[in-house]
């Protein structure tokens, strides 16, 4: 039993090496050109921008070439992790002087004569205050890079739509040849395939 096994083993592991698999022949088009213009559409476009974004925020406003988004992103994250670290030290101080004054030893907001700038209860509010901007501060900083994110690729995919004078609405003013005495008002559409 066991001779009759490892001899179909070793026939199934040695036909295994005169089998051959077949290569992909297929190849991908990365960009299309577009038939109604001179437009090369590329669909891994708004998936670069995006990943861009991921990895460097206005990274993918920079490969966009939108370059003056990038201070936009910048300063809102800046701001928004700015204020998660200002609430943050600031809790953490509260925090602090809140669990020095409930185990009895003087802190920053005690005066040396024993004095009690704020109360213990002003503490709690303060400490229930700063958590919550800092809880904020901490979602708009997400929020603002997964918008980032969501605007790099939008724009990478509206860059690719045609945009050319042949798709305009202008609306014109003309006089109508059967009633000249009064004035009408017209709208032309002109569009061409």
């Amino acid at each position: 039993m066991f001779r009759e096994n490892f001899i179909s083993v070793l026939f199934f592991v040695l036909c295994s090496f005169y089998s051959y698999s077949q290569k992909d022949s297929v190849k991908v088009e990365t960009s299309y050109k577009m038939n109604s213009s001179n437009t090369i559409y590329n669909p891994l476009s708004p998936s670069k921008a995006a990943f861009y974004s991921a990895i460097f925020p206005g990274g993918g406003q920079i490969y966009n070439k939108k370059y003056w988004k990038v201070p936009i992103v910048w300063s809102a994250l800046g701001t928004s992790t700015y204020f998660y670290l200002n609430n943050n030290s600031q809790y953490k101080r509260y925090r602090s002087a809140y669990k020095q004054r409930k185990n009895g030893l003087q802190d920053e907001f005690t005066l040396d004569d024993g004095t009690e700038i704020i109360s213990l209860t002003g503490l709690e509010r303060a400490q229930k205050t700063l958590r919550g901007n800092r809880d904020l501060s901490i979602l708009s900083t997400v929020l603002i890079y997964v918008l980032q994110i969501v605007e790099a690729s939008v724009n990478a995919h509206l860059l690719q739509f045609d945009a050319s004078d042949n798709l305009t609405v202008n609306p014109k003013l003309f006089n109508d040849p059967i009633r000249i005495d009064v004035a009408s008002l017209g709208l032309s559409l002109k569009y061409t395939f």
